[in-house]
């Protein structure tokens, strides 16, 4: 059962972990500039894996992409503030997340406080649209780990691999795997 969506932030080791088996995760590679990269994103349940999907700050090509399977807007008062890259997800355990909190507090620098704002606006779009989200990432899933056509396909990430290698990094490091989200 799924429970309201929070926004996470993913463990950097196992990111770079995963962006070795397969290029297409989000690299946070120092080597190419990506070490300040925040893979931020959103829970769902995909068969028998949390998936992570990835927020992203939304770039001039977005504005002429149209939503599609793999791919959503997120927009405030007639703006894309943010996209959600289904084809992006990755396999991830509670111990691979970290809660964000987006509690705004005096103390915090003004760009500290314009991001929490930010990001409190992509959650509560995204709780908004929790059911289509999560359906739009099973159906995703299930097509791709169903072998069925998808013009689309090429953009994914392997995700029958990732959950191989999810599998392996949770026994390395003794984490239990847990289902609730």
């Amino acid at each position: 059962m799924q429970k309201e969506f929070n926004l996470y932030k993913v463990d950097m080791k196992y990111i770079r972990n995963l962006h070795q088996i397969d290029d297409k995760v989000m690299s946070v590679s120092p080597q190419i500039g990506k070490d300040t990269r925040v893979f931020v994103g959103i829970v769902v349940i995909c068969g028998k894996f949390k998936y992570c999907i990835p927020l992203s700050s939304p770039k001039e090509k977005h504005k002429r992409m149209k939503n599609s399977l793999d791919f959503s807007k997120i927009e405030a008062d007639g703006k894309i503030i943010g996209v959600l890259n289904f084809n992006l997800m990755i396999p991830i355990e509670e111990a691979q997340i970290h809660s964000i909190d987006l509690s705004i507090r005096k103390r915090d620098r003004a760009e500290i406080k314009r991001y929490k704002e930010l990001c409190q606006k992509e959650l509560t779009w995204c709780q908004e649209h929790s059911e289509v989200i999560c359906n739009k990432a099973n159906v995703l899933y299930k097509t791709y780990v169903s072998k069925t056509k998808y013009s689309g396909r090429n953009r994914c990430v392997e995700f029958p691999r990732l959950e191989q290698e999810c599998k392996k990094y949770n026994q390395a490091n003794h984490i239990t795997l847990e289902r609730n989200v």
